[in-house]
């Protein structure tokens, strides 16, 4: 029964997640914290912070850790399959029927869902700064963190940010409530380390098994299982390493790649699911559906593997106080990165008229005032786009 709870709720969160990374992470935050209160908003945020620390789609990996607390390791794979369903049967089915669709005819609507998630990223940024940042050390580095990242962004960058709060947190903050700890995942280190193998062992002995078998197969598990093992900083990252494993190779034309580029940025889910289509339109053998789960599952193992593998240690670290303490500077500076990312790519990738700003100035205060769920909102905002974009 929780395994199906975890399932629906990850595929309605895949059918109304638009507009990227940080985007979903507003969604998750709105239905696994807000609503079904299935982890709390420090539990959340630490989950964030260490989603940030890891290689591959933070959001996805995100979504994986909760269905793994809530149902275990079947309920870490409902998760991941159903966020990651309908993003990947849409660019599947895009990628079979490319001659018969046309994105630029649909071009208003699209837009709209991009102008909405603007409002729904600043909505759940301010809640969960109200939580993380209460008082104005937590805010200093909050903003000092965004302000970094918005002229020098690098997502190693990122990661030098969050350990340096984390110092800042040993040894400068102070909280007079009891240092908030929420168990995520009572998982065995055991159990932790062989998947931590298996991470490292596909990684290493992939490519020189592909030295030695002539197949596509293992050509295509090598190439995605790689790009999903060493992007740091979400989905947008991953494309041009994507880009250079299948457009020299001659597997899939530089036009075909733009086109599937194009429409993983429209619809909801995780950017990674660009992987199926791929597969989908490769000019090679294994192709079509049988090729697009081959290299939807082969990007996305890495990321599983890291998360079922590291929670059980992390778990542990955490029951540390000056681990605690430190959490409360990465925390913090965990807004901060979502602030600068709020801006760009998210406000620059949508707003750039006033009917844009309108637009999210509407959605925004339906979320937060009149408390309306988000997909009503997307729904809403869709059909207002397709009466102000004519």
């Amino acid at each position: 029964m929780k395994i199906f709870q975890v399932f629906m709720t990850a595929f309605k969160l895949g059918c109304t997640s638009f507009g990227g990374p940080i985007a979903h992470l507003s969604y998750f935050h709105d239905e696994y914290v807000t609503k079904k209160k299935w982890i709390s908003a420090h539990a959340y945020a630490d989950l964030v912070a260490l989603c940030q620390f890891l290689p591959g789609p933070a959001s996805s990996q995100v979504g994986m850790a909760i269905g793994l607390s809530r149902a275990g390791i079947l309920g870490a794979i409902a998760s991941w399959i159903g966020f990651t369903l309908p993003s990947a049967f849409i660019l599947i089915m895009f990628g079979l029927g490319l001659s018969y669709f046309d994105v630029s005819h649909h071009k208003h609507w699209l837009h709209g869902l991009k102008v909405v998630a603007v409002a729904v990223v600043a909505q759940a940024i301010l809640g969960m700064g109200k939580k993380l940042c209460p008082d104005k050390e937590r805010l200093t580095i909050a903003a000092i963190t965004s302000v970094i990242l918005l002229f020098f962004s690098s997502a190693f960058l990122q990661i030098l940010i969050l350990i340096l709060s984390g110092f800042i947190g040993i040894y400068f903050l102070q909280s007079k409530e009891e240092f908030p700890h929420d168990s995520i995942h009572k998982g065995k280190k055991t159990i932790g380390f062989i998947f931590l193998s298996l991470f490292f062992a596909f990684l290493f002995l992939l490519p020189l098994l592909r030295t030695v078998v002539s197949s596509h197969e293992v050509q295509y598990f090598d190439s995605f299982y790689r790009a999903g093992a060493l992007v740091f900083g979400g989905g947008h990252v991953v494309l041009p390493l994507l880009q250079a494993e299948v457009v020299p190779t001659g597997w899939v034309s530089t036009d075909l790649f733009m086109a599937g580029y194009g429409l993983s940025n429209a619809i909801p889910g995780p950017l990674f699911a660009f992987s199926s289509f791929l597969g989908a339109v490769s000019s090679v053998s294994p192709n079509g559906w049988t090729g697009a789960i081959l290299c939807l599952v082969a990007a996305f193992l890495p990321s599983f593997l890291l998360i079922v593998g590291a929670l059980p240690f992390w778990e542990g670290l955490r029951k540390s106080q000056k681990i605690r303490k430190a959490m409360l500077g990465i925390n913090a500076s965990v807004v901060g990165i979502l602030l600068a990312a709020f801006y760009n790519p998210v406000w620059t990738s949508a707003v750039f008229s006033p009917k844009d700003f309108a637009l999210v100035i509407v959605g925004f205060l339906l979320l937060e005032f009149w408390k309306l769920p988000s997909w009503l909102v997307v729904i809403a905002s869709v059909a207002i786009s397709l009466v102000i974009y004519i």
